[in-house]
């Protein structure tokens, strides 16, 4: 990536005044709809008029009206999350219609989005009703009880599938709530995160999940080009960027693999964990292509990962793919309900800078780094990024600015050049003392549990 193109990542005009918007609406929230005063209801006047030319104008202004009057039902509480989905929708167009035009990047177009009400069905009421009730008791008044009466429609959420989404996403809620109990107690919440993952459940408590087995299926060769990690206490998550080559054409995709764990498992000691999927794992660690036949893809680049649809190639090099592909690659649409500045990770590679403590500088201009994504799962850290000439990452939006997330770059280790990935040790650690301290907690715990069962 160039020095201009640096230059033209500058925030697209509109975006200060949306965020604001989303801040006053996050502040009804943080207060709660029951506690609706005049100076909360400027934050519910703002979001209202934000969406004012949509079609969602009218039917938002008057549920706005009816809560300030001390209405709050399902239909008022959807709504609202509509209109502020639709708002960070906004800003997520505004900044990736900004990346692409300074990458030069293609992308396609978006496929009609298919929304379906789930119906009558107990656990999904359930869900709307806790939804609604920390709606109105907002997040200063959320106390044990309520967090613990997410318990039964996560419950009766989970066994179903199509509706699983909607179970993680209200445990994870109830979960962060949970853990900074007492909330009013707190100095500082997170408001925006909290909404975030709220708003989110009332969107799915209101649609049926597509049915997956219906994706059309592509074949062709799957370069890698880098490995995300997502980590939680309780779960773990290998998000594999590539490009896709398929009859001439090439376009970027994504392949995610998870795993439940536990907090003991943690950094090298989780990739065990996703051993379920053996040929994804090695062809990471022996940085080969993968090759695919008959794989599921949606519409959004998200290949739904099938291990016995996908055999391990020649060796490849990733910064060469890059090179090569990424300027002629398609990027996939973004579904509505995904468009949210922080589900922006877009695959760029970027050479000939030199790296000035959090941040590289090319021609003059700053990229800062997110070097705070870094996973401990991998060998990849700040030392290699600082003496890299070369890296791959994913371009990111945060805190009004631009950041890179490396997932590779090319270095110098004791004066010799290397390449160093998030995923090289996706078949174990290959340095003898990390294989030594991490040990293999995984068959540990699995013994210890087969003795209780056994007993």
């Amino acid at each position: 990536m160039l020095a201009n193109q640096l230059a033209a990542l500058t925030e697209p005009p509109g975006v200060a005044e949306a965020l604001t918007v989303i801040d006053g609406f996050d502040d009804v929230i943080v207060a709660g709809l029951g506690r609706v005063n005049d100076a909360t209801s400027t934050g519910l006047a703002g979001l209202a008029a934000a969406v004012a030319d949509s079609p969602l104008g009218g039917p938002v202004r008057a549920a706005v009206e009816k809560v300030v009057r001390g209405g709050v039902d399902d239909d008022q509480v959807a709504l609202l999350a509509g209109a502020r989905t639709a708002v960070f929708g906004a800003v997520h167009d505004a900044l990736l219609t900004s990346l692409d035009a300074a990458l030069g990047r293609t992308r396609s177009e978006p496929a009609p989005a298919v929304v379906q009400e789930p119906g009558q069905d107990p656990a999904v009421e359930g869900a709307r009703s806790w939804l609604r009730d920390v709606a109105i008791a907002g997040w200063r008044g959320v106390d044990e009880d309520l967090i613990t009466a997410a318990g039964q429609p996560i419950e009766s959420l989970y066994p179903v599938v199509a509706r699983r989404r909607l179970a993680m996403v209200l445990a994870g809620l109830s979960e962060e709530l949970g853990a900074c109990v007492p909330i009013a107690n707190l100095p500082q919440l997170p408001a925006r995160r909290w909404t975030d993952l709220w708003t989110r459940a009332v969107l799915l408590s209101r649609m049926s999940t597509v049915d997956a087995s219906a994706a059309p299926v592509t074949n062709g060769r799957l370069l890698p080009l880098g490995v995300d990690m997502h980590e939680h206490g309780t779960a773990v998550q290998l998000q594999l960027h590539g490009v896709l080559e398929h009859k001439g054409q090439t376009r970027l995709v994504r392949a995610s693999v998870s795993a439940g764990k536990v907090e003991t498992i943690a950094g090298p000691g989780v990739w065990p964990l996703l051993h379920r999927h053996p040929v994804l794992l090695r062809a990471l660690a022996e940085r080969r292509c993968l090759h695919l036949t008959d794989m599921p893809l949606l519409p959004e680049g998200d290949l739904l990962w099938a291990d016995d649809r996908a055999a391990a190639g020649d060796p490849v090099d990733e910064f060469a793919t890059a090179r090569l592909a990424l300027p002629t690659a398609v990027a996939p649409a973004v579904a509505p309900l995904n468009r949210h500045p922080a589900t922006i990770g877009e695959v760029v590679l970027v050479e000939g800078y030199r790296c000035d403590g959090g941040a590289l500088v090319l021609g003059g201009e700053r990229l800062g780094l997110a070097l705070d994504r870094l996973p401990a799962a991998g060998p990849l850290s700040p030392a290699h990024v600082a003496a890299s000439s070369a890296c791959l990452g994913l371009l990111r939006w945060n805190g009004g600015a631009w950041r890179l997330q490396p997932m590779a770059v090319q270095t110098t280790v004791k004066k010799k050049n290397v390449t160093v990935r998030t995923a090289d040790w996706a078949m174990g650690p290959t340095d003898p003392k990390v294989a030594k301290a991490t040990g293999d907690a995984v068959s540990v715990l699995r013994e210890r549990a087969g003795r209780l069962l056994r007993r």
